[in-house]
């Protein structure tokens, strides 16, 4: 049974060291939650690689590749004379083919930002509602009894003012 476990904060510098403290002492990446932006957090946890520029670009991908496809293969069903010239010309798809990219990368970049901000959630997620307020909050995943003491020890000695232990039920 997984625990998690969650420090509470007056100051964001002890929650940005409490967080480092169980990132080095060889816990999963801890989750901050603040009430407002926090200064160096990307040096503390390290920088997290956005996903959503790939969805961005196979987006655009497919969606230059239908458009052309598209214009091709209506050209090819519904055949107009046009007088000894080649059916399929690039020139006039290219409005479609570049309509249909742009429309198929703002879909896949929404579709890709849902998808990475977990939205929406299936499973329930760590909360505490003082974080939205006046608190910082630390929360570590513990999977054993020993790990869960380490965490609220080291927690307890960056200056939590309070420890709770969440488990699944919660």
């Amino acid at each position: 049974m997984t625990n998690c476990v969650i420090g509470l904060f007056h100051d964001p510098q002890s929650a940005l060291a409490a967080a480092g403290e169980l990132k080095s002492a060889g816990f999963e990446t801890p989750e901050l939650m603040s009430p407002v932006p926090i200064e160096g957090v990307e040096e503390v946890l390290g920088k997290k690689k956005s996903i959503i520029k790939n969805f961005t670009f196979f987006g655009g991908l497919i969606g230059g590749i239908s458009g052309f496809t598209l214009a091709a293969v209506t050209s090819i069903i519904y055949p107009h004379p046009v007088g000894g010239r080649p059916i399929i010309t690039i020139p006039p798809y290219l409005i479609i083919t570049y309509e249909l990219t742009i429309l198929f990368g703002i879909l896949f970049t929404v579709l890709g930002f849902i998808i990475s901000s977990r939205l929406p959630a299936i499973r329930n997620r760590m909360y505490v509602p003082e974080a939205a307020v006046d608190k910082f909050a630390v929360a570590v995943t513990c999977k054993s009894s020993e790990h869960r003491n380490r965490a609220d020890a080291i927690l307890n000695g960056a200056g939590a003012e309070q420890v709770r232990d969440m488990g699944e039920e919660d």
